[in-house]
């Protein structure tokens, strides 16, 4: 979808804050053993820790490599919506271990191998599911509609 470098960050910089925000509601509302209207406040707290990291880690690292891995099983001929799951899949499948790593690090009282594990556990089958069903969709809607594309007149 974008098509420079400047397009490349203001879509990265959209994915990664919404992409963080949900991720974080879930893992405070676990923390908190419910969800609550104040676990959509909390969860704000930790955005500015965690979405440069993510921003980083997606624009100069994960984002290629994901993109070699996706073409491993893909080919630049597919579809486009797969070849854009294909790469959102491997994004998660990358990201999420790092970032459940990181906010162990930073948040969890317990840090050690098991708790990386169980977190990474937790977080996987969410971050999947709100990429592809949610998360992506709605950032490449709100992507569109930053820059729309003007049709070639006739």
């Amino acid at each position: 979808m974008p098509k420079n470098k400047f397009q490349e960050v203001i879509f990265t910089i959209i994915m990664a804050t919404v992409m963080v925000y949900g991720m974080v509601v879930y893992n405070v509302a676990l923390n908190m053993g419910e969800m609550t209207n104040a676990t959509f406040l909390i969860a704000l707290h930790e955005l500015p820790i965690m979405v440069p990291i993510a921003f980083v880690l997606e624009f100069f690292i994960v984002g290629k490599l994901a993109g070699m891995l996706a073409f491993k099983v893909m080919k630049p001929t597919d579809r486009p919506q797969f070849i854009t799951y294909a790469i959102s899949i491997c994004i998660c499948c990358i990201m999420c271990p790092i970032m459940s790593f990181i906010a162990m690090i930073l948040f969890k009282d317990t840090r050690s191998l098991a708790t990386w594990v169980q977190t990474w556990a937790f977080n996987f089958p969410m971050a999947l599911m709100y990429q592809l069903f949610y998360c992506g969709p709605f950032v490449r809607f709100i992507f569109r509609l930053i820059f729309r594309e003007k049709k070639a007149e006739k």
